[in-house]
């Protein structure tokens, strides 16, 4: 065994009964809160009419994006971590780490058109739309699942991530039941540039524009005398792009820690420890949990339709148009 661990097979760590039940206790409720928060959103969205926006259609891609994480990605992350060991073979685990990062990548690709969207609401009222038309969200959606998807398929299956630390790689890391997720120095430069370090100063720099322009709007409102429907609308759309900034906070920093440590660990020989990468990663996760929560917290409409789906309202014919705020 040299100073990275066992050649060919990996070393199993087995955690005490004590640390493996409270670990998986918080994975599974976790995963939990992931799934039924997303599948509310989703369901809340898809049934009432008022909420079928273009930015509403953005959000709710982005909850499948979450769902699907929850369903299919941390349910394996969880027995690996919580088990040291990967028991699903060579292709799955390829399989596991390319849809980790594709979704990971197709939600901040979700927040960045949220956040374009939100630009023209608030600071190209007038045009808003005649841009943000049924056509134009369709192909955001469309892109935010079908770039990432290409990017890390494109990138794990053929081993792009590997090109030229191959011989390391398959030296000190590739071994028997794990599943670790390895970047050359440039791959690990690409991947955290393209999923996280562009998307995250695009969101920055747009809601930064949307910030000060809501402050001008908010001054001139006080000094110009308007109709109180013109000056509600205006409202609803600013306190809705506060929200959303909100949400990309949250989003930046659950995965800011660990893509520092993705674009660092290849440049200091992989040094960083397996279980703080872990752990990095399920912070990372707590994200597609905290987003419908976020929602509750901020959105009326949201706490509206909860209340109905709860009390089992939705099932009543013509739930579909009740009113859920005032236009």
């Amino acid at each position: 065994m040299d100073k990275y661990g066992l050649i060919g097979s990996c070393v199993r760590f087995t955690r005490p009964l004590s640390v493996q039940v409270p670990m998986f206790t918080s994975m599974v409720l976790a995963i939990l809160v992931t799934v039924i928060g997303n599948l509310l959103v989703i369901t809340s969205i898809a049934h009432f009419k008022q909420l079928q926006t273009s930015v509403n259609q953005l959000l709710v891609s982005l909850a499948v994006c979450d769902l699907l994480l929850g369903v299919f990605v941390m349910p394996c992350s969880a027995v690996r971590s919580v088990q040291g060991c990967w028991y699903l073979g060579g292709f799955l685990c390829k399989l596991h780490t390319s849809t980790d990062i594709m979704l990971s990548t197709a939600s901040i690709f979700h927040l960045s058109f949220i956040s374009i969207d939100r630009y023209f609401a608030v600071c190209r009222p007038l045009s808003y739309r005649l841009i943000i038309t049924n056509n134009t969200v369709l192909i955001m959606i469309t892109s935010s699942w079908l770039v990432p998807a290409i990017f890390a398929y494109g990138m794990i299956f053929p081993e792009i991530n590997l090109k030229g630390r191959e011989d390391f790689y398959e030296t000190h890391v590739k071994c028997i039941g794990g599943c670790q997720v390895f970047f050359s120095p440039v791959a690990a430069l690409v991947a955290s540039s393209f999923s996280f370090y562009i998307p995250g100063m695009i969101l920055i720099c747009i809601y930064s524009k949307i910030y000060w322009v809501a402050r001008a709007q908010a001054r001139s409102i006080k000094d110009v005398s308007r109709q109180f429907k013109e000056a509600d609308s205006g409202r609803r759309e600013r306190r809705g792009a506060n929200i959303l900034a909100i949400v990309v906070g949250v989003f930046l920093i659950c995965w800011s820690p660990f893509s520092l440590c993705l674009i660092i660990d290849p440049f200091i020989q992989y040094s960083i420890p397996p279980l703080l990468g872990d752990t990095l990663v399920w912070f990372g996760y707590l994200n597609s949990a905290f987003n419908p929560i976020v929602y509750a917290f901020f959105y009326t409409w949201f706490r509206r339709a909860l209340r109905i789906i709860i009390s089992g309202h939705i099932f009543h014919r013509g739930s579909c148009r009740f009113r859920l705020y005032s236009e």
